[in-house]
């Protein structure tokens, strides 16, 4: 009876300690250095690196043509946000004619950090009251310079 109170015991803390794992999750493109070194600068074309790497995730709209490849793994324990364990950018750039011009790979090291203050996004102009928004314009009709005589 005590034996089988204790496997129940252990059984009940093991699957409370596997639901506090942490969850990896993969987004974007999947890595596969393979397929990556197989694309050359000066030999392939736009059609050859999708047949190899696929569908780029972001394109350029403007300047020369690159072709992004974005990938990141997350960790998420419960209750907290995901962190970010890995990240990669994988830039091809291609010339005018369409051929891979050159292939660049970035890291974690240029993520950044956003974090909003008091929720509100600061922007350009003028700090006005509601008062002086309603009343602004008073005596600015007809002044000299605007029209309206």
């Amino acid at each position: 009876m005590h034996s089988t109170i204790r496997i129940a015991a252990a059984a009940g803390a093991m699957a409370l300690l596997a639901g506090c794992a942490s969850i990896e999750n993969s987004r974007g493109f999947l890595v596969d250095e393979v397929l990556i070194a197989s694309v050359q600068p000066g030999l392939d074309n736009q059609e050859s690196v999708t047949g190899t790497l696929g569908r780029p995730t972001v394109i350029s709209q403007f300047g020369e043509p690159v072709w992004y490849y974005i990938s990141s793994r997350t960790n998420e324990a419960p209750f907290q946000r995901p962190r970010i364990r890995a990240h990669s950018v994988l830039q091809v750039r291609f010339d005018e004619s369409g051929t891979v011009a050159s292939i660049d790979r970035t890291g974690i090291d240029k993520v950044v950090r956003l974090d909003p203050d008091n929720d509100e996004t600061p922007t350009l102009g003028r700090n006005r009251t509601l008062l002086q928004d309603l009343f602004g314009n008073i005596g600015q009709v007809g002044a000299a310079g605007v029209g309206g005589q």
